[in-house]
């Protein structure tokens, strides 16, 4: 059930109200979250520029609003009244409520699942494979090319790499 909008009702404490936004402030336009990306990422993001702006806690949580959609924009509607009081109210929240878009760590483990599907050309498994790659902290060349050659369906392919010059 939608709370009714109550006219001049807002989220924000007023002594976030009182701050009045620079002439030169550029509003954070060209980024969206829409509740599906990774929260972290977004609000990574929106603090670098924000930290570009030099602008203080007061217009961060004035300019957040802008750079959501969708369910995300709803969720921030439905705020109580006044409860926003800093920059950490709306982060914890809004970390709350999307916490499950929260882009779960890689572990080298998961580049065996990694295979050459059948009639995939090896150009385009390698392009994969190293997709993945990028997607995971602390990973070493030999788990690596380990995971790649265990992949591979082309065997000539596979023998070339593993294969060692005396």
């Amino acid at each position: 059930m939608r709370r009714p909008t109550i006219i001049g009702a807002t989220h924000f404490h007023h002594s976030i109200l009182k701050v009045r936004l620079l002439k030169h402030f550029d509003k954070p336009t060209d980024m969206r979250y829409d509740g599906i990306q990774d929260p972290q990422e977004h609000l990574m993001a929106f603090e670098a520029m924000m930290n570009l702006e030099g602008v203080g806690d007061e217009v961060r949580c004035r300019a957040f609003s802008v750079t959501l959609a969708g369910p995300a924009i709803h969720w921030f509607k439905a705020l109580p009244q006044g409860s926003v009081t800093n920059f950490v109210d709306i982060t914890r929240a809004f970390l709350a409520q999307f916490t499950i878009h929260i882009a779960k760590a890689k572990h080298p483990i998961n580049l065996f699942g990694v295979t050459q599907r059948s009639g995939e050309p090896t150009r385009r498994y390698l392009d994969r494979f190293n997709d993945e790659c990028l997607e995971i902290d602390g990973l070493t060349d030999s788990v690596a090319s380990l995971c790649l050659t265990n992949g591979l369906l082309n065997e000539d392919f596979r023998k070339h790499l593993t294969t060692k010059l005396v």
